[in-house]
């Protein structure tokens, strides 16, 4: 499995974010190889964002790949380039509860 981590400051409102997040959801969900997102605020610093986990890294890579990935910043109304890192799972604490 692979982590991405998006992180961005929006200049949109909490609620206009929400609504980005509701509308945009069934194109995730319709994802192939996207097994569960999280859609996150960080209370500090204001920044949105999510963390995606993935089947395999060709699924990520596809999606990043895909215009719905190169739509985040715009739909968001980013404010800077969002910040992105990848990670490949290890070790899984409880692989009986993975996705």
């Amino acid at each position: 499995m692979f982590i991405q981590v998006v992180k961005f400051n929006s200049a949109l409102s909490e609620a206009e974010i929400r609504q980005v997040m509701e509308e945009r959801a069934p194109q995730f969900r319709a994802l192939s190889g996207l097994l569960q997102k999280y859609y996150m605020r960080d209370n500090q610093t204001g920044e949105v964002g999510a963390v995606y986990i993935w089947d395999s890294e060709e699924s990520l890579r596809e999606y990043r790949q895909s215009d719905l990935a190169q739509t985040i910043a715009s739909a968001y109304k980013a404010v800077e380039r969002p910040r992105i890192e990848i990670f490949e799972t290890i070790f899984t604490l409880r692989p009986e509860k993975s996705l």
